[in-house]
């Protein structure tokens, strides 16, 4: 039998939700829990989430909780479970996969697109991402997370065409619920790729930019199926 979120939510984000202050809208800080708990593996893929349970330990009313959980179906974390239960969406390593691809082809035009609108403040701004993850020690999931957050999300928001970028987010919530083992592995070779991602983007250079990225999700590809042999 799956264990329900009641279980898994950990002591500090519950108190987190609880203490934080007004204005903060509860029901973001609900969908901020639980899409914490989510990425660090706390809620695992196709864990059954109660509704009537998670309100409890999160001392939160339904209607908040309600809309954190509505928001998360919408971004594809959440499937529907019974009538009245989600789970955590589970992404197999084939849908996986072939998210990378569509990927592979999408994101090195998003990367080109971007080139003329970004500004240096927020290239800046990513580089400071990486270079905080490089002296993180021990090694942070959410850090990583974070980090690949900030230079995906660079030009994949800079890329002027609102289309390819909600395709491409919509990928994204995709690749990072499949659970790659070893991630931590990813460590190295991710700053690496993603410091030249971030270097062609600096220089304006259209080109480099195109093939770093499809060089970096052509890397995600390989790895994935290095560790499922």
């Amino acid at each position: 039998m799956k264990q329900t979120a009641s279980h898994k939510i950990p002591s500090d984000s519950v108190s987190a939700v609880k203490s934080r202050p007004a204005p903060r809208r509860l029901s973001d800080l609900a969908y901020e829990t639980l899409s914490m708990a989510i990425r660090e593996r706390k809620l695992r893929s196709g864990e059954t989430i109660v509704e009537h349970y998670l309100a409890e330990s999160l001392g939160l009313s339904r209607t908040p909780l309600r809309q954190a959980l509505q928001r998360l179906e919408l971004e594809g974390q959440l499937v529907k479970h019974g009538g009245r239960s989600y789970q955590v969406r589970h992404v197999s390593m084939g849908e996986y996969l072939q998210s990378l691809k569509v990927r592979e082809m999408l994101e090195p035009e998003a990367a080109e697109l971007a080139v003329d609108r970004l500004q240096d403040e927020h290239i800046q701004a990513a580089r400071k991402e990486l270079v905080a993850l490089d002296n993180i020690r021990p090694y942070n999931v959410i850090a990583h997370w974070k980090a690949d957050d900030a230079l995906h999300h660079l030009f994949i928001d800079n890329c002027g065409n609102q289309v390819l970028a909600r395709s491409l987010h919509a990928l994204r919530v995709t690749t990072k619920l499949f659970e790659i083992d070893r991630l931590a592995d990813r460590l190295e070779p991710d700053s690496r790729e993603h410091y030249e991602i971030l270097d062609a983007l600096q220089a304006r250079d259209k080109k480099a930019a195109r093939r770093s990225v499809a060089q970096h999700i052509r890397s995600l590809i390989r790895f994935a199926i290095a560790t499922a042999a």
